[in-house]
């Protein structure tokens, strides 16, 4: 239970600086304009990753495990973009809205967005690389 917290809090600090560096990825508050519900929203969201990350993720790392040996692990990075568009997906499939990224919507995907999600992921996971470590350093994960 406490990694799933202390993932779910990178996760959302993680979110938290891709959408303040890349314009075409928004986190739109949620029920509302203030700062608490715009907190809500980065963790509903964080939730919706840990949860993409921990369940589909390695099942897709298993398939693709012959790309991985190809690429010298490089698909990983075109992976986790196609994760965060899965993110966007479900979050608009829910009816929440809330995460979205320009080009990405339920009816399609433009080579924008993945161009984007690519560029958001690689972001987040130098991010949630670094953020581990000081979690372990800290002995709180």
């Amino acid at each position: 239970m406490k990694r799933f917290i202390v993932g779910t809090v990178i996760n959302c600090l993680g979110l938290w600086l891709v959408t303040f560096v890349i314009p075409a990825i928004k986190i739109a508050p949620w029920g509302g304009e203030t700062t608490w519900n715009l907190v809500a929203s980065f963790v509903f969201v964080g939730m919706i990753f840990g949860l993409v990350t921990a369940i589909v993720a390695p099942v897709i790392k298993v398939l693709a495990f012959p790309l991985y040996i190809l690429t010298f692990g490089l698909i990983s990075v075109l992976i986790n973009g196609a994760m965060l568009l899965l993110v966007a997906w479900l979050s608009s499939a829910i009816k929440a809205g809330v995460f979205s990224i320009d080009g990405a919507s339920l009816s399609g995907v433009e080579s924008a967005a993945f161009g984007w999600a690519i560029l958001g992921a690689l972001i987040m996971s130098i991010f949630t690389f670094f953020a581990r470590a000081a979690f372990k350093a800290m002995k709180l994960l």
